[in-house]
């Protein structure tokens, strides 16, 4: 008896152990095409611009809620973008555009949804506190969720690391950045970050002229991306907001200068069409492979886990039958 009952609780632990693992794998896939679960680059990329990520045209005039302020003097397109009220550090008028021509007066979003479940956001940007605030009739159901899972689990607050009056960031590692950017930036921007050019205020601007300017700007954008230019972003690469920081800082020290010349090849803007990429977990062909063999890699793993694990309880059960003849 002592016998089948040390093998009935090996029997049970097999069992525990079969339910933690396969537990694991579902949550370390939570983010992948195909699971179940908001797609974060994507919701950051409707963070920024949701009708040039949609491939759509923006609706007419201004946002409805837009008249009620009277400091920020921007009209059309631009007042139906999140970020044009809540600001690139999410922060609204409480952070970087707490003064000056951006200032609304709107609030951050970054405090608002602390105390909300993503339903309740998507409901909320469905209009339901304030029917003015209802983007439902332009954004589709999915994109929402997308929207709102960014905005609930993706946030950072990058205030304390960055002065808000020479927007330098604060005790950085420019060598670590440095590391960063020569292995996953610098072929695309060069080694200076004058290969490739930003369209910033309506003028070609290089990479390290926006991290001076406007340093909220380039972590969201290397953190998210920009809605259809495909890009390796920090996301992707399991980035720490501080790896973000550090790569800030790095090109902060790159040449800068604004340049009114449309010569150099512009990026992020153009005619809207639909985004080539906007979300998901691959920036391009190599990190797609990676993240195929990785997502490969896990699943092998957990079958040759389960198929030990039914081999053990058949075992079991054998040597419990041919104990009792």
């Amino acid at each position: 008896m002592k016998r089948y009952g040390l093998l009935g609780s090996i029997f049970v632990i097999t069992l525990l152990a079969l339910l933690f693992l396969a537990d694991g794998s579902l949550n370390a896939n939570a983010f992948n095409p195909g699971q179940a679960g908001p797609e974060i680059p994507r919701g950051g990329a409707l963070f920024d611009n949701w009708f040039q990520a949609l491939g759509k045209s923006p609706p007419p005039g201004d946002m409805p809620i837009w008249s009620r302020q009277t400091t920020n003097t921007i009209s059309g397109p631009d007042t139906w973008r999140c970020v044009t009220c809540h600001g690139w550090d999410y922060q609204g008028k409480d952070g970087a555009y707490r003064s000056g021509t951006n200032y609304t007066g709107f609030p951050s979003v970054y405090t608002q949804v602390k105390d909300m479940s993503e339903d309740e956001i998507v409901s909320h940007l469905k209009g339901s506190k304030d029917p003015s605030h209802d983007f439902s009739p332009y954004i589709d159901d999915a994109s929402l969720k997308d929207l709102a899972g960014f905005l609930k689990n993706a946030l950072i607050d990058d205030s304390q690391y960055i002065d808000l009056v020479t927007l330098k960031v604060i005790g950085g590692n420019a060598a670590h950045g440095k590391a960063l950017y020569d292995k996953s930036c610098a072929d695309c921007h060069g080694a200076d970050g004058q290969k490739k050019t930003f369209v910033y205020a309506g003028l070609n601007a290089t990479l390290g002229t926006v991290a001076v300017i406007d340093p909220w700007r380039f972590l969201h954008k290397t953190r998210f991306g920009t809605p259809g230019t495909p890009m390796v972003i920090g996301y992707d690469l399991g980035w720490t907001p501080q790896d973000g920081r550090d790569v800030l800082l790095y090109t902060q020290g790159f040449p800068g200068g604004v340049l009114t010349s449309q010569n150099p090849p512009v990026i992020g803007k153009g005619p809207i069409a639909p985004s080539q990429r906007v979300g998901g977990p691959a920036g391009n062909f190599f990190t797609g492979i990676l993240t195929a063999l990785a997502a490969i890699g896990i699943s092998l793993t957990f079958a040759l886990l389960l198929g030990a694990g039914l081999v053990g309880i058949i075992f079991l059960v054998v040597w419990l039958i041919r104990g009792r003849k």
